[in-house]
Parts: C-alpha cells; sequence; structure tokens
C-alpha cells in the first residue's frame, strides 16, 4: 500500500484540528508529495512539543501509515525552533505543522517509544 501524499496529509490534519477548535497551519510547505512532517505542538503555557517521523524500525504494523515519535516534550520553544532550522538545512522539502494545543494528545499515531 502506498502512503499518502505529503500535501494531502498535512491538508487533513490542519483541518480536523481546525474543526476541532484547535488553531493549526502549515508554518513551511514542503515536498507536497514524500515530505517529511514535523508538528510543533504550543502548549498555550509558554513550553512546545515536537513530533518527527518515526525510523521505520519503530513502526509496528501498517508501513504505509505516517507514524512520529515525541522528539521534544514541554521544552521552551528556542530549542524547538532550532531543532527545525537544522532539519530545513538538511531536508528543505520538509512540511512543518504549528498546532495551538492545551493538551497531549495531537490526534496522530505515535511509535512504541514515544506513548505515555
Amino acid at each position: 500500500m502506498a502512503s499518502l501524499r505529503s500535501d494531502l496529509w498535512c491538508s487533513a490534519f490542519v483541518r480536523r484540528h481546525n474543526d476541532l477548535g484547535n488553531m493549526c497551519v502549515v508554518s513551511r510547505r514542503g515536498d507536497p508529495i514524500a515530505g517529511q512532517v514535523f508538528i510543533e505542538v504550543d502548549h498555550l503555557d509558554g513550553t512546545v512539543s515536537l513530533f518527527t517521523p518515526a525510523p521505520m524500525a519503530g513502526r509496528e504494523g501498517n508501513d504505509a501509515a505516517l507514524v512520529f515519535q515525541r522528539r521534544f516534550r514541554r521544552v521552551e520553544p528556542g530549542k524547538v525552533r532550532d531543532r527545525i532550522a537544522q532539519e530545513i538545512e538538511f531536508d528543505p522539502d520538509l512540511w512543518v505543522l504549528s498546532l495551538d494545543l492545551r493538551g497531549e494528545d495531537p490526534g496522530i499515531e505515535l511509535d512504541a517509544g514515544s506513548r505515555i
């Protein structure tokens, strides 16, 4: 089974969260077909979390699904911005989605090591 295009997945993610009343925007557009997707979550308390694609080894079951890992959990915003900037230097096709969310669950599939 083929993976869903990055632009379609990002559009659906943004739409779903905005429909739920969470502010979500595309902060950076990447390659529409196969760009990696990073999700930065502003917890509206001065902290930010970052979710990045999980390595293939950490994925269970469906290889076509987008699976994420929690890279940073509730850290200062500068740390997340620096990590994203570093990744963009390496991979300019990167997508960045910015989500304002008071809770912990951004509604994405997490690899086994990121679940708490």
